[in-house]
């Protein structure tokens, strides 16, 4: 799937969006809990990257933990980021936000963020040179020993255990309200649409990119997240 296809599909979904995963928000509130300790690290006034910022749900959680931060939000779909905006506007904290509609390459040149999240952005990058080339990307953008918080769908899909994760990883979905429909359509792309590697592989995409090893720091079904230091 080509990312102006990826883009259309968040386009349509967005006013939905959090209302369709609701349900699945413990899994989610879960990373943001982690997020916290793992940048409670940052200055008082940090200035932070969020990479397909979506509805900007991290970004409210931190916002509202970190009065002194700012946050550049980077999403290519205008409809995703139309969200995020209206989130930060009613939660008060909408003058510590940039809203970037777009790729990071065409975000303006900033070379001094003190961290980073990327959540479930960089399993759409199915060619693995162009996936360590995006991490790069993000590095570029970072301070020396910044932090970046990233999670993606991740697990062997060659082996028993994948076989054994996803039949109650889709049941969860189901029993979270997604229509079978939907399931079957999740099933589909996980095949071809969708880059799902082996954790230690994904880590080393990252750490090829200019980070530290990363550290798995979280994992909630097929989920599995990781923090790492910029060289």
């Amino acid at each position: 799937m080509h990312s102006d296809e990826i883009k259309a599909i968040f386009d349509q979904q967005a006013a939905s969006y959090d209302e369709r995963w609701a349900r699945t928000a413990p899994i989610r509130e879960a990373l943001h809990f982690i997020l916290e300790a793992v940048f409670a690290e940052l200055p008082t006034d940090a200035r932070v990257l969020c990479v397909g910022a979506g509805t900007g749900e991290e970004i409210a959680y931190l916002a509202k933990r970190f009065p002194g931060w700012s946050f550049t939000a980077v999403e290519p779909s205008g409809a995703m980021l139309d969200v995020c905006r209206d989130k930060a506007a009613k939660g008060g904290f909408a003058s510590r936000c940039h809203f970037h509609e777009g790729y990071l390459e065409s975000l303006p040149d900033q070379r001094d963020f003190d961290g980073a999240t990327c959540f479930l952005v960089s399993q759409f990058i199915l060619d693995q040179a162009t996936r360590a080339d995006f991490f790069r990307t993000i590095a570029a953008r970072l301070r020396s020993g910044a932090i970046l918080a990233s999670s993606d769908l991740a697990a062997d899909v060659g082996s028993a255990q994948y076989d054994a994760l996803l039949k109650p990883w889709l049941t969860m979905m189901a029993t979270a309200g997604i229509s079978a429909a939907d399931v079957d359509q999740m099933r589909a792309a996980y095949a071809k649409d969708v880059a799902i590697l082996p954790p230690v592989q994904v880590a080393s995409i990252i750490q090829s990119a200019g980070f530290d090893e990363p550290v798995p720091v979280y994992q909630a079904g097929l989920i599995h997240a990781w923090f790492a230091n910029r060289e």
